[in-house]
């Protein structure tokens, strides 16, 4: 493997990608956050998925000059693909990623965009853009390819070299390229898809199959609910069969499963067709943060509590455990209903940045040190730490309080004899 390679985009995904590179070959990680970059050439990362060893050991050149990118001739697109708030896909950082490479890139290179986008995305939206910026052909002087990433925040078992990496490219001559590239780091191995649009499909439909699967068993959660029947102790019994789908209910945030099926919804709809069972499972997860904020309003209406103005502790902003990734989570969203409510929410996450909970949703984030006991306790995200330290967060309720543990990690025997738990 004797390619050039460089990384655009040092996020969640782009930086455990330059990083596994950069253990055997020379890379250029480059971003446009001059900060970013500072803070990487440091050893610091932000996001918590590389420890400073691993980035200080690596051979990667840092950077926020694009210039640096003529050097290579295998580059690597990692940038987000978030949607709007119409739930439309938001190509811009894609599409401005690709004015960039297309600005300096040389003849002769491979792009290999990792973006999650809807089937077509890569050949009809990103090289015409390469194309406008370089002034080369697509297939004649360079070339392109796609490898939908997998970089799972905050798991440090499923990582980049263990996971199989779908791989494709524009002719059979660059596949095997790609391939060999890849190869040179996944452990796992890779799988060729037999076109770029192959593997932008799957991309796409692994998460659409778990957003399907989840709001089934939210919606379940929402029907057993008002059978007063615990979802948690029905699910354990169904989990015995053989072939049972462990899937459970939950807020269903973050950048892939709560924003990958609407690029596949915007593009089937484009095409005349109207995907009911995707938007159904999107329309449920999406309206748990309301079931949520009632189901706590309707609990301490009939304990006698009052509601407006009173304090209530959240913990956890975060859109999944153990990750200070604040992307597109749903807990703002409860936080929000249960604000309309009138009451006085008191947020506190140990793995969140306060800065950036500030600047994304205006939210003070409280120290663990500066909460007090309430009789409304929301366990929202199950980090580590609220499970180490379960006992001394239970004593951020009351003796008779109320206790609202989303994700099920709170048992009955945690609890004092007065204090009443609703699990979703």
């Amino acid at each position: 493997m004797n390619r050039k390679i460089a990384v655009v985009g040092l996020g969640y995904v782009g930086l455990p990608v330059a990083v596994s590179f950069g253990k055997q070959h020379e890379v250029i990680g480059f971003d446009i956050n001059e900060q970013r970059i500072k803070e990487l050439k440091e050893g610091y990362d932000r996001t918590n998925e590389v420890d400073e060893k691993d980035l200080l050991d690596t051979n990667i050149i840092f950077t926020a000059d694009k210039n640096e990118l003529k050097k290579a001739d295998f580059i690597i697109v990692a940038v987000p693909t978030p949607i709007n708030k119409h739930n439309q896909p938001d190509l811009n950082p894609l599409l401005k990623a690709s004015e960039t490479v297309g600005s300096v890139m040389n003849e002769g290179t491979i792009v290999v965009y990792e973006s999650t986008v809807y089937p077509g995305a890569t050949e009809e939206d990103c090289v015409p853009v390469l194309e406008k910026f370089s002034g080369l052909k697509s297939g004649e002087d360079f070339f392109v390819g796609y490898s939908p990433e997998r970089i799972n925040p905050g798991d440090k078992v499923h990582t980049f070299e263990t996971i199989t990496k779908v791989v494709s490219g524009q002719t059979p001559e660059v596949l095997n390229i790609v391939a060999d590239v890849y190869s040179s780091v996944v452990k796992a191995g890779v799988h060729k898809a037999e076109t770029i649009k192959v593997a932008e499909a799957a991309k796409v439909i692994e998460n659409t199959q778990r957003d399907v699967n989840i709001a089934l068993m939210n919606e379940l959660a929402v029907i057993f609910d008002k059978m007063n029947v615990s979802t948690k102790d029905v699910l354990k019994a169904a989990g015995t069969k053989w072939n049972f789908l462990k899937f459970s209910p939950g807020l269903v945030g973050g950048h892939c499963i709560g924003v990958d099926p609407y690029y596949l919804t915007h593009k089937a709809q484009e095409l005349g067709h109207h995907p009911e069972v995707i938007l159904a499972g999107r329309r449920i997860n999406d309206g748990m943060a309301k079931h949520i904020a009632s189901s706590i309003i309707k609990k301490m209406l009939k304990k006698g509590f009052p509601v407006i103005g009173a304090n209530i502790n959240v913990l956890g902003l975060t859109f999944k455990e153990n990750t200070p990734d604040l992307r597109n989570t749903k807990v703002i969203d409860v936080i929000k209903e249960l604000q309309d409510f009138g009451l006085n929410v008191i947020v506190n996450d140990v793995e969140a940045d306060p800065k950036e909970a500030k600047k994304f949703y205006d939210l003070d984030l409280r120290n663990t040190d500066e909460l007090n006991t309430e009789d409304v306790l929301v366990l929202t995200v199950p980090h580590d730490d609220y499970l180490i330290n379960k006992e001394k967060y239970l004593e951020l309720v009351s003796d008779d309080g109320l206790i609202f543990d989303i994700k099920g990690i709170i048992e009955d025997n945690d609890l004092k004899e007065k204090q009443s738990i609703w699990r979703l």
